[in-house]
């Protein structure tokens, strides 16, 4: 398993951008607006991994959670069970891949995305 993100919820998507792109480096990879009031920016840095920052109103600002790229998500969620892992959203499809999530002891929520 390797970090592919981090997700911060955040109060203002333009004054973020500008931030991690003008301030901190980095480069706007993607936007989307899935549905009405949800928009996600993944910006690039050095490496692979990038930072999602997704402007909603269902969620506080602040960091949200880590994301993980795995080869085959069943075998990894059947593993990490197995160690104890606590499954907090079973594997569903997405448009990239299949997402599930877990929650470490403290609550912080990782997310697992199998790419196509």
């Amino acid at each position: 398993m390797k970090i592919k993100y981090t997700t911060m919820i955040v109060k203002d998507m333009n004054e973020s951008v500008e931030f991690y792109r003008d301030i901190m480096g980095f480069e706007v990879d993607s936007q989307h607006n899935p549905f009405p009031g949800l928009t996600i920016t993944l910006m690039k840095g050095e490496g692979e991994t990038m930072i999602e920052l997704i402007e909603n109103t269902e969620e506080e600002p602040g960091l949200h959670a880590f994301g993980f790229d795995v080869e085959d998500i069943n075998a990894t969620l059947e593993e990490l069970r197995s160690k104890g892992a606590k499954v907090t959203m079973e594997p569903m499809p997405i448009t990239v891949g299949t997402l599930a999530f877990l929650e470490d002891p403290n609550g912080v929520k990782i997310a697992l995305i199998q790419h196509h």
